[in-house]
């Protein structure tokens, strides 16, 4: 994955992909939304309990860090 794809990548993925969830609270987080949540994707899972706030935390900040990092186009995760 390039830091294009990661930083292209939407939240429940990147959290699929790390661990911290499963597509099926994904799901939940996305049917709340639909149903008209008006919070982040993230608000709603940590509310719900369906990830810690620690792992969107370390997601988030490792996503910011990717985007400042200038080294745009080379492979970060396999």
């Amino acid at each position: 994955m390039t830091v294009e794809d990661f930083l292209r990548e939407k939240i429940g993925d990147g959290l699929v992909r790390n661990g911290a969830m499963n597509r099926q609270s994904v799901q939940q987080v996305l049917i709340y939304q639909a149903c008209g949540d008006k919070r982040c994707f993230g608000e709603i899972a940590s509310a719900k309990r369906l990830v810690e706030q620690e792992e969107i935390n370390q997601y988030m900040n490792f996503k910011l860090a990717a985007g400042c990092s200038g080294f745009n186009r080379k492979r970060i995760v396999n």
